[in-house]
């Protein structure tokens, strides 16, 4: 983790596998390849982004041979849930984005009080974000329109992504 305690990239990686097998245990193989997928199209392909080897996880004791394929055991599920708590840093570079990515696609694996909490981190994060473009806009108001222009949408998507994030949705 980086000082502020949020996710390096290779952390992101290791919460995809150990999201993912937290849904149902998967062989290794459809693993690696659902996580290079995800990673792939959720911020392009990046070297920064290979995480260190699935087999890792089972020497750390995180998950475990079960038939033909990988299970989530029980240290698996704290150590997904760690993941799965720790904090966002605004989503403006791609592994930020990979993390917020993640977080969204399982955030189902909490149990309903830890994703009431979470939502409410991801939402602050999202409006940290929206405050810092604000302040970039305000600060350029009176020059470079296609900047100001554009600020405008990410600030309107955000305000939209907060709002619904807020009400349940999505």
């Amino acid at each position: 983790m980086f000082k502020d305690q949020t996710l390096l990239p290779a952390e992101a990686v290791r919460l995809a596998a150990l999201g993912l097998l937290a849904e149902r245990p998967r062989k290794y193989a459809d693993l690696a390849t659902e996580i290079r997928s995800f990673v792939g199209l959720a911020v392009g392909p990046s070297l920064d982004l290979m995480g260190s080897s699935i087999e890792l996880l089972r020497y750390e004791g995180l998950a475990a041979p079960e038939g033909d394929a990988l299970a989530l055991t029980p240290s698996g599920r704290a150590a997904l849930a760690a993941l799965l708590e720790a904090p966002l840093r605004a989503p403006s570079t791609d592994a930020s984005r990979l993390v917020l990515l993640l977080k969204l696609r399982l955030l189902h694996c909490l149990d309903p009080a830890r994703q009431a909490d979470q939502r409410e981190r991801i939402a602050a994060s999202l409006a940290a974000e929206r405050d810092r473009l604000d302040a970039l806009r305000r600060l350029h108001a009176g020059t470079a329109p296609a900047l100001r222009d554009w600020l405008d949408r990410d600030i309107a998507d955000l305000n939209d992504r907060i709002e619904k994030f807020r009400r349940g949705g999505e």
